[in-house]
């Protein structure tokens, strides 16, 4: 196997240039130098959100809508970076990839970091009660799962199961806050999303596949190794076959077929380039979710509006 990466965390970008040293451990905590995680727990929110909304001559409320989960996304994808590293310094300070982030490295204490966690937490709550209080409930509910993720590697190597159930979250949430209540082509969806989340996260676990059993971790990666590419394709397929099913419901016009068929281009790309023994190729293949996201968003919209 290629040589893993000494630390995930990226130097030299704007943490280093714009924040003052003290703020730099707590943007690094957040994740909010790498945006990707962002995206994928924003992209079932946007999703969602196209699928369940029909006046789309509305922009003014469309747009904001598409912000207030943007920044909700932002906001939450901390706090759960935050819980995630608290639960997880003891294994990360035994992985070479995680053994310079702020709480294993001593950046910061784990009080530090409860009390980051809480100022996020109260962030993402002011926003969620921007919606109606059936979208409340149904965001406050995700809580649960937020707290479970981060000790399911520990007992399941299905750990990536329980990210998907938590990470989709916003398939339900967005066509709540439009509709008010959940219908099948959000509950699809959420399925959907749950496959595509095993895809893109088996594909990041393949860079711990020689650390995670030194520490005890477990992950679909190592439970799937012997026949990893054709795993790989049964997620992304489940996923893109799932999703149109969701467009079909709401009867959704030819164009968001052509984005779905991209979409799926993509997926089978990620997997059969995919370099499973190099950790460098299965991050770029990880990121390049971002696409995939991008793409199907703009088949949803394209089938609502032409």
């Amino acid at each position: 196997m290629n040589e893993i990466p000494a630390s995930d965390i990226p130097r030299g970008n704007w943490v280093d240039r714009w924040l003052p040293e003290a703020a730099r451990p707590y943007a690094r905590l957040a994740r909010f130098d790498r945006p990707i995680g962002t995206w994928l727990l924003l992209f079932p929110c946007w999703w969602s959100l196209a699928l369940a909304i029909e006046d789309w001559s509305d922009i003014k409320t469309v747009l904001w809508l598409f912000i207030l989960f943007g920044i909700g996304a932002k906001i939450m994808r901390g706090a759960g970076c935050c819980l995630n590293d608290i639960a997880d310094r003891d294994f990360d300070a035994g992985e070479a990839r995680t053994k310079d982030r702020p709480i294993p490295s001593g950046q910061i204490s784990v009080k530090q970091a409860f009390a980051f966690l809480a100022l996020l937490s109260a962030i993402g709550f002011t926003i969620l009660l921007q919606f109606n209080w059936f979208a409340v409930g149904l965001g406050a509910a995700s809580l649960i799962l937020v707290a479970i993720y981060p000790l399911t590697k520990r007992f399941t190597y299905w750990p990536q199961f329980v990210l998907g159930l938590t990470f989709n979250w916003g398939a339900l949430l967005g066509w709540a806050v439009v509709r008010g209540d959940i219908q099948l082509p959000a509950v699809v969806l959420y399925i959907a999303g749950i496959f595509w989340t095993l895809g893109y996260d088996t594909i990041y676990g393949l860079q711990d596949i020689e650390d995670d059993p030194l520490v005890g971790v477990k992950s679909t990666a190592l439970a799937l190794i012997s026949n990893m590419r054709f795993w790989l394709y049964i997620f992304y397929g489940a996923a893109i076959v799932l999703m149109g099913v969701a467009g079909w419901l709401v009867e959704l016009s030819w164009p968001f077929y052509l984005g779905l068929g991209l979409t799926g281009l993509h997926g089978v790309w990620q997997v059969w380039d995919l370099k499973i023994n190099d950790p460098h190729d299965c991050l770029a293949k990880f990121k390049s979710n971002r696409l995939f996201g991008w793409l199907f968003l703009g088949g949803i919209i394209a089938g609502h509006i032409v």
